[in-house]
């Protein structure tokens, strides 16, 4: 039943986009992030619906849409650069076939995330994709959620549609992407037009920010802790009553405590001890060779390089017995371990240039909705309130993703190269309206001027 109430949804709607093009770029955003195929047990898995989607968004765009008003900005350069970059590292790769794997799905991302803006030439367009996308995503997190209010889930045992670690399934990614969707939720609950804005939208928007609350409390991933930290600063630029915030966040925080598994508890607290949890001594420990590796190999060593390292790191745990503490220090060698890091991700694969690309594309990301959030925040006008509020919600959930990406390897993560193609098309747009209300009013001055001359 839930296969064919899958594969009946999915292509349904991209049936659909044979009236509404434009629906065939939603399809691919739904099914790259949820990738439904995963979870069909025949149908949908039998087919390569995720290339039957791009191909059909693209198509349907080079075919069937307007392109008048479709802008190519400078963002969308960088995203072909360090794809064509990518693509020659690939070649030279130290291991050719793992990189060859990743270069599989990293080209796509890469390419989608460019093509994403040239279809983002309305305002219902961007809210439309901002919309799929956060119910996209919501539909792990409510699942995750649920188990983790009934059960309380547990480090690498919270499992969602399907028993998987790759992408948005990931324990450690989904907590991060679960916070950095937040001030997305708000803005379409907000500010939002496809849903009538009522207490219903805003019950949803609520549940659904405690159901993202709740992943990090569920996977155990201290990522998402230090996440929601960062989230919480963040907001204080928007809150009126900054004081009363933060009271309310430190009651908050107290109140919650108790309720949390003690198994997460114990986890949370190795934040402040690295050299006694093996795993964040294993992160140190291979960030310290890519940055030797680097030394030797300046562009990288391809996707995977990382499976080349031997690693070898000291642990210490501390015994109490009474009043006495004695510390056991243990050597641990390993071999192939990977980055734990987009930076070092970058840095290992791509080398300097690569990481220098990467970093100007998310600074500039940063830049842009500061510029758009500033120009745009005094207004008063009709229809000139949602612009600020977006692009401060996507330069928030940038910031989240740039903290969660400093312990997790999500450089190419195809959600995030999303939300880089919405910033592009927000910041094209606006732009666009912009010059045009400008120069509307400029013809319209000239012609006073005119008639007040003798």
């Amino acid at each position: 039943m839930l296969d064919l109430a899958l594969t009946g949804f999915t292509l349904g709607l991209l049936a659909l986009g044979l009236r509404r093009p434009f629906l065939w770029v939603l399809a691919y955003l739904y099914i790259d992030i949820v990738a439904p195929q995963k979870i069909s047990y025949f149908l949908l898995a039998a087919l390569p619906i995720s290339l039957i989607a791009f191909l059909a968004a693209a198509g349907g765009w080079l075919v069937l849409d307007d392109k008048r008003d479709s802008r190519f900005t400078v963002r969308q350069g960088l995203l072909l650069v360090l794809l064509v970059y990518c693509g020659l590292t690939t070649l030279s790769a130290d291991f050719p076939a793992n990189a060859l794997s990743k270069w599989a799905w990293v080209w796509k991302a890469l390419v989608f995330a460019a093509f994403l803006p040239l279809t983002l030439r309305t305002r219902l367009r961007i809210e439309a994709a901002a919309l799929v996308m956060v119910l996209s995503a919501a539909s792990i997190v409510i699942t995750g959620g649920i188990k983790t209010a009934l059960s309380g889930g547990g480090y690498g045992s919270l499992h969602f549609f399907v028993n998987d670690n790759t992408g948005l399934y990931e324990g450690s990614i989904i907590s991060c992407v679960a916070i950095a969707i937040i001030p997305l939720v708000w803005w379409l609950g907000r500010h939002g037009t496809v849903f009538q804005r009522d207490w219903k939208v805003t019950t949803f928007a609520a549940a659904l920010t405690f159901a993202c609350l709740l992943i990090p409390v569920g996977t155990e991933a201290r990522t998402g802790l230090l996440c929601i930290g960062l989230l919480a600063v963040l907001t204080l630029r928007a809150a009126k009553r900054r004081f009363l915030y933060v009271a309310l966040m430190g009651v908050t925080a107290l109140a919650a405590i108790p309720f949390l598994p003690q198994s997460y508890t114990a986890r949370m607290s190795t934040i402040e001890n690295h050299e006694g949890d093996e795993s964040a001594s294993t992160r140190l420990a291979v960030w310290k060779w890519t940055l030797d590796y680097v030394g030797d190999h300046p562009f990288g060593g391809g996707f995977d390089a990382y499976r080349g390292n031997r690693i070898a790191y000291e642990t210490r745990e501390t015994e109490k017995s009474g009043n006495t503490a004695s510390v056991e220090t243990s050597e641990i060698v390993d071999a192939g371990r990977a980055y734990h890091s987009s930076y070092f991700e970058m840095l290992g694969e791509q080398g300097w240039p690569g990481l220098i690309l990467w970093l100007l594309l998310q600074g500039l990301g940063l830049f842009q909705m500061e510029l758009l959030r500033r120009h745009w925040r005094n207004r008063t006008g009709a229809g000139e309130q949602w612009q600020a509020p977006l692009a401060t919600a996507l330069q928030h959930a940038q910031l989240v993703y740039l903290l969660g990406s400093v312990f997790v390897g999500i450089a190419f993560l195809p959600f995030m190269m999303m939300l880089i193609g919405l910033q592009c098309g927000l910041w094209s747009y606006l732009r666009r309206i912009d010059r045009s209300s400008r120069a509307g009013k400029t013809t319209v001055a000239r012609p006073r001027a005119a008639l007040a001359m003798p």
